[in-house]
This record gives structure tokens, C-alpha cells and sequence, in this order.
């Protein structure tokens, strides 16, 4: 066998195939000087290339399919925001202007300055836009050189390489932008490898949620793997196998026939309850993002929503936020989908690692930049700091209850006197709407346990709440202070650290005295490696993605809570 490269592992399944390797276009931008004459052209080059990338990314929206995945809507998106953005603008002019380099070396050059500010940063989604950023500035770039059709073209000539029906292909770059996922999605590739990325990278999203064998931050694998190479991708423990003996591709292509001879089965399942051997009956709902995955879900036999991520509605909008109409007919439609089931919608979870770009004459919206966005103003705090943009969210989503069953949870909760803020607002909305003569309907209020000072006072969010939702991702970070994104400390990022088991058992127990409904809704939730785990602690309803439901199912079915109980201690 060659070599072996360790990646991330974001997207399970295997992918055995030939490589086909998609350069950057920044590699091959010529460095040169103008004549001061040629200034005024110059900039324009750059405004038309990004005009017309502006273009491509409206009519991929505008012409997505059906079934192509929301989140890939919202990340181009925040594309498209991040094209219109102004420091990126005149940082270009300054450079043609001032030093007098070509158009294309002073957009590479303004992508180096930006990106070392993306670097400093030490949050991680923050750092993980950086990528998005390149992305942008590479597609302007394919048109400024002359690609007018962008990835499209290279991923359709990348395509016709493959010889016959049976030879697969895996695409390997240095990245990959939404709008090239929506061609690969279209193509024969079967996989794909990454040099960069992380677990919340846009590309490590759209993997798993179109159910795509991946690994990204391969590091060096665009540079040392070689056009038709064969490679393996383990999406399972995110290695990538390059030039394999004969008996390790055999072995893998029996894995390969084994997950699909499991896949099959699992589809027998899709309708069974969830209910363990010995009678305890298990929820199983689903984790979305858009009002248009709320039928997904119920095709994919979720017996309701347990997490509604509302702030997909609000991020790159480009300066035009949803009001409380187009936010009520949203949460209708997601309702009205679910058909009776429960529908759970959380609070906008926003702050400054995810600002919004909402323009206001008084700056009522902008908040200055935080050292450390992760533990700064985010979601209810966020919240309670905009009163007047969180009343038109609740008053919306109680608008909606009227139209089947809704429950609001509230993100980042961590004392007692934001309980009661909170709680003052939610009944300030319902007696605007008593006053405005708007139907309401009754729904029920959860808190969000992803703070451990949030689940060592369980008991008393349950004073105040109807249920609890417990997000493991945020509540290991905090816990274990780890940025699972960060690689160098990313093998430390522990979901069976003790501590975290204790907080997560705590609650769940904390809850079922009180005879209240707890959800966990995190990544630990649709792993089904921690499914008994879950059980035998006393955990009764599970949400994640969709893909991820059946596989949890066949776990619950074959396990006994009662007997192995101990195992959890």
C-alpha cells in the first residue's frame, strides 16, 4: 500500500475510486505592475468578475433543486453577503491605486490580509469563514482569467475523464465551495477529499446532509495525490488510503457491500416504533433548518421536530432581515408540514461569530467585535440585548401555534434573572397579540442546557420550563474549555469525558422526577455509538438529521434499558 492520509472525519460511508485532483485558480494568478493609466480599468475587471459571480450564485438559487439540501441555500447566502462586503472592496482599489499591481494580484493580496485577521480570531466558526472567503475571491478570480461557467465547467470536464459505467471518481481539492457542491451533487463523483475544513465547515455540512462519503483538513492532499490515483475514503475514522493493495481494496469493497446490504435493511425499520426490548418506548425527531425540511423529516419518520435552527431565516439576508410576517409564514408553513406532530423552534442563536448585516441608520444592530464570541453576546443574550427584534420572533412563533403544535426553546440560558426576563417577554408578546386582536396559539417554553451552569441548576429551569433540551456540542466545549474545531487540541474534545456524562445524566434525571419531557439534540444524539448509553441513562427522545434517524432506531430496538442499566455507571 502507498500512503495514508488522516483527515477529518465528517461524513460516513467508504468511496473507492479514482482521483480527480480540481486546482486552484490562485495558483496561477499572474503578479504584475500597470501604468497609472490603466487604473480606472483595472478596478473595473474586478467589479465586472464580481458581478457576475453575484449572478451565477442568484441563479443557482434561484434554479436549486428540489431536493437539494436547505443548508446549502443559506451558505450561499452568506456568499453572497460576503461579495458585497466593503472592507474586501477597498482593500482591492487600495492596492490597484496605490501600488499599482494587476487586478488579480490585488484581490490575492487583499485575501492574505483578511485571512490572517480570520486567523487571529478565536472562535471557531469565525475561523472557519475564512474559507468561505477564499471561495468567493476563487470563483471571481475564474471569471477574471476567463471561466466564464466557473466549477461547472471544470467539474463537467472532470467528469467525461471516467472510461466506462463501473470506474468511480473522487474529487480532490483544496476546497469546495456551495456552488461547486451543487455541481458535485449533479456529477459521477462519489466522494470527495478536502485540504482544509473542519467539523462546522460549510463542506463538512452539505457532506452529511446529502449523505456523502468525505473527509475534509486532509492537509497536503490536493498537492500530493496525482490525477487517476486510486484512493480510498474511510468516511468512518476520516482516512484517506492512496494507492492500496489488491486485499485492502477487496476488504473495503466487502465493508462497502455490507453498508449497503445495511442501508437495505434499515429502510424495513423506517416505520417500526422505536421501543426497546424491554417496552420503553423511544421519540425520534429531527433536526432542521429551513421550513422546507419539515416534510423531509416526516419522510424520514421522525415523529416530530426536536430543534429548528430560526436563524437560517435571518443570515445572509444582506441587510434585509425578516420581519414578523415573513417570519410567521415561515413557521406556518414548517407547521402546517408536520401535520399534527410536534414542531420545536429555537430562539434565533445569534451573536457576534454570526452577525447580522441588518442596516440601521442609529446602529441599534451592531455590537463592537468581542475577543471571544464564544462566551460574548450570543443567542438570548443576544436576544435580551435587541428586546424589540426578539418580541417580532415570539409573536410570529406564537402566530404560528395557531396552525398546529409548536414549542419555543431558548438558546444559552445560564441564571435565573434571564429565566425571568425572558418568560416577561414571552407574555409582554402574548398580550400584544391579545390587543391586536391576533390568533395565538398554546405552546410550550424549553430551555436550551449547553452552559454546566445551566445543568447544575436543572432543577431549577424546571421551576420555570415545560421541557429541556440538552446541546452536547456546546455543553462538551464549555465544559472540557476544548474548540473542537481547533486541530490541535480537537483529540482532546471528549463526549465521554466523565464530567460531561455527569452533567448530562444529571439533567436527564433531573427532568424525569419532575416528570418533564428532556431531548438531547446534539451531535451525541444521532451518533449511534452513544445511543445505549443515552438509554440506560434515562434518555427517551433523541433529535438529529434526518440521514440520521435509522440508524439510532436499530440500536434502540435491540436494546434491554432495564438490564444493563449499571453499565452506565
Amino acid at each position: 500500500m502507498g500512503i495514508v492520509l488522516k483527515g477529518l472525519a465528517v461524513s460516513r460511508g467508504i468511496a473507492i475510486g479514482k482521483a480527480v485532483l480540481m486546482t486552484s485558480v490562485r495558483a496561477h494568478v499572474q503578479h504584475y505592475y500597470i501604468q497609472p493609466a490603466q487604473v480606472a480599468d483595472e478596478i473595473k475587471r474586478v467589479g465586472a468578475a464580481r458581478n457576475m459571480v453575484v449572478q451565477e450564485l442568484e441563479k443557482l438559487l434561484a434554479e436549486m433543486p428540489a431536493d437539494a439540501p436547505h443548508e446549502l441555500a443559506a451558505i450561499l447566502d452568506v456568499h453572497l453577503m460576503l461579495l458585497q462586503d466593503q472592507e474586501l472592496v477597498k482593500g482591492i482599489k487600495q492596492w490597484i491605486e496605490e501600488r499599482l499591481y494587476n487586478a488579480e494580484w490585488a484581490l490575492t493580496r487583499q485575501l492574505e490580509i483578511v485571512s490572517r485577521q480570520f486567523d487571529e480570531m478565536e472562535d471557531a466558526y469565525l475561523r472557519e469563514r475564512k474559507a468561505d472567503l477564499e471561495q468567493v475571491v476563487e470563483r471571481i478570480l475564474q471569471y477574471m482569467q476567463g471561466d466564464k461557467s466557473g466549477a461547472e465547467h471544470s467539474l463537467n470536464a472532470l467528469a467525461q475523464t471516467q472510461d466506462d459505467g463501473e470506474t468511480q471518481l473522487i474529487l480532490v481539492a483544496h476546497d469546495l465551495s456551495p456552488a461547486d457542491m451543487l455541481k458535485f451533487k449533479a456529477s459521477v463523483f462519489v466522494g470527495f477529499v478536502t485540504d482544509v475544513g473542519g467539523p462546522t465547515s460549510h463542506t463538512a455540512i452539505v457532506a452529511r446532509s446529502m449523505d456523502i462519503p468525505a473527509v475534509v483538513g486532509a492537509r497536503s492532499a490536493s498537492q500530493l495525490l496525482r490525477p487517476d490515483d486510486l484512493i480510498i475514503i474511510d468516511g468512518d475514522a476520516g482516512l484517506v488510503l492512496v494507492d492500496p493493495s489488491t486485499m485492502v481494496v477487496e476488504e473495503y469493497r466487502a465493508k462497502q457491500r455490507l453498508s449497503r446490504i445495511e442501508r437495505e435493511r434499515l429502510v424495513r425499520i423506517k416505520h417500526t416504533p422505536a421501543i426497546t426490548l424491554d417496552g420503553e418506548r423511544v421519540d425520534l425527531l429531527a433536526n432542521i433548518e429551513m421550513p422546507g425540511d419539515a416534510a423531509l423529516a416526516v419522510a424520514a419518520g421522525a415523529v416530530g421536530v426536536g430543534l429548528f435552527r430560526s436563524e437560517f431565516l435571518f443570515m445572509g439576508r444582506a441587510g434585509n432581515l425578516p420581519d414578523e410576517q415573513e417570519q410567521y409564514l415561515a413557521y406556518r408553513e414548517a407547521v402546517e408540514a408536520m401535520h399534527g406532530l410536534p414542531l420545536t423552534i429555537r430562539t434565533i442563536d445569534i451573536g457576534s461569530d454570526k452577525p447580522l448585516d441588518r442596516p440601521d441608520p442609529h446602529n441599534r444592530y451592531e455590537h463592537a467585535v468581542e475577543i471571544n464570541p464564544a462566551l460574548g453576546l450570543r443567542a438570548i443574550r443576544w436576544c435580551l440585548a435587541e428586546p424589540a427584534m426578539f418580541r417580532e420572533q415570539i409573536c410570529a412563533l406564537l402566530r404560528a401555534a395557531a396552525h398546529g403544535s409548536v414549542k419555543i426553546l431558548i438558546p444559552m440560558l445560564c441564571a435565573e434573572e434571564e429565566i425571568q426576563q425572558t418568560l416577561a417577554h414571552i407574555a409582554a408578546c402574548k398580550e400584544i397579540l391579545d390587543a391586536r386582536g391576533e390568533k395565538q396559539g398554546p405552546v410550550q417554553i424549553g430551555a436550551m442546557i449547553e452552559i454546566p451552569a445551566a445543568a447544575l441548576q436543572a432543577e431549577m429551569f424546571l421551576d420555570y420550563f415545560d421541557f429541556l433540551s440538552i446541546g452536547t456540542n456546546d455543553l462538551i466545549q464549555y465544559t472540557l474549555a476544548i474548540d473542537r474545531s481547533d486541530e490541535s487540541v480537537a483529540h482532546l474534545y471528549n463526549p465521554l469525558h466523565p464530567a460531561v456524562l455527569y452533567l448530562i445524566e444529571y439533567t436527564i434525571q433531573a427532568a424525569r422526577k419532575r416528570g418533564k419531557l428532556v431531548t438531547v439534540c446534539g451531535e451525541m444524539a444521532g451518533a449511534a455509538q452513544y445511543t445505549q448509553l443515552l438509554l440506560r441513562m434515562g434518555l427517551r427522545s433523541f433529535s438529529m438529521h434526518p440521514v440520521q434517524i435509522l440508524e439510532v432506531k436499530q440500536q434502540i430496538l435491540q436494546t434491554h434499558t432495564k438490564a444493563t442499566q449499571v453499565l452506565a455507571a
